[in-house]
């Protein structure tokens, strides 16, 4: 399938980016397409986290950062959200001591449209208790009180009620259990229906490849793979060098 300019969401060259002296990326390039699922694999160390919150502009970064045909590399976190990025950090972050229905709304961003003037995909409460069915029966639960689990799903929950053109995931499949892993499967199909792109950082190939029609592989802050999903499942000595502990 050919894409046009149009078709991409968002185009990073020569991404590097520093925690105070520690240069931790290496002129990394990423391309994301309207309606790709990305995996961004590597041990854990690789850059991966680093990477996604060099995209949200969370860390000290140089580089190109063209999203929807925009370079927004130097603008603060907040304003790439209001553009449409989404971030779910591995550490959730949502709101304890509001309830979830309170942490919803606290997500909520305007409609959007495609540059072709078609509306983007939106989420309100229904369509999201829809997806994650559980948040149906905990929508006066503060955050406090719900488990590991649950507070993933409504982390990923909040980020679609801004109505995202791209999703930014950080390890979602990590210490919860096989059925939250489940209902994120079919979450991230659920986006790449609508035409939303995905960025799912992960150590977990197996969860990925579910999931991702293509996938970069970072060591050491480097991309050391740019490919089809399927090829790197099939590539025994890359998966061994750069993915097995």
């Amino acid at each position: 399938m050919t894409t046009s300019a149009r078709d991409t969401v968002l185009d990073v060259r020569q991404l590097n980016a520093w925690y105070g002296q520690a240069h931790i990326l290496f002129d990394v390039d990423l391309n994301v397409q309207r309606g790709d699922v990305v995996a961004l694999l590597g041990r854990n160390g690789a850059g991966k986290s680093t990477t996604l919150k060099s995209l949200m502009g969370l860390v000290r970064s140089t580089g190109t950062v063209q999203f929807m045909g925009e370079n927004i590399h130097t603008l603060p976190a907040y304003q790439r959200a209001r553009r449409g990025m989404g971030y779910v950090p591995e550490d959730r972050r949502i709101f304890t001591d509001l309830t979830v229905a309170e942490n919803l709304r606290a997500g909520r961003q305007p409609a959007r449209h495609w540059p072709d003037g078609s509306p983007a995909p939106t989420w309100d409460v229904e369509r999201l208790v829809q997806s994650f069915p559980n948040l149906a029966e905990m929508l006066d639960r503060r955050g406090d009180q719900m488990s590991g689990g649950e507070q993933q799903m409504l982390s990923v929950a909040r980020t679609l009620m801004g109505n995202p053109y791209l999703v930014l995931l950080d390890e979602p499949s990590e210490g919860v259990a096989p059925i939250i892993v489940e209902s994120m499967v079919a979450m991230i199909r659920t986006l790449k229906a609508r035409g939303v792109s995905v960025i799912l950082a992960e150590q977990n190939i197996g969860f990925a490849s579910l999931v991702c029609n293509r996938a970069y592989v970072l060591e050491k802050g480097q991309i050391q793979y740019a490919g089809p999903m399927v090829d790197l499942l099939h590539d025994t000595d890359r998966r061994r060098s750069f993915l097995e502990v």
